[in-house]
């Protein structure tokens, strides 16, 4: 879910049970490759910590965003 036709993907949160802390629920969260976690059912999801962690993927849905609004959620390298 991490890359679709090259351009970077994007999940929105449906339940934060169990990471209340880290992700907020019905928001929307930038999502980092990851094969291997993928194989395991988790998505690397940079929360709201601004690191990215690894979280199962059962708590989020795939949200694909205008190319404007992806903007906003570009890491600074």
């Amino acid at each position: 879910m991490a890359r679709k036709n090259g351009r970077v993907s994007y999940a929105l949160c449906i339940s934060n049970r169990g990471y209340r802390v880290s992700l907020m629920a019905r928001r929307v969260y930038l999502v980092l490759p990851d094969p291997e976690a993928a194989k395991r059912g988790l998505l690397r999801v940079v929360d709201e910590s601004g690191e990215d962690y690894l979280y199962p993927a059962k708590l989020f849905v795939a949200v694909e965003l205008p190319r404007e609004a992806g903007k906003a959620f570009r890491i600074a390298s």
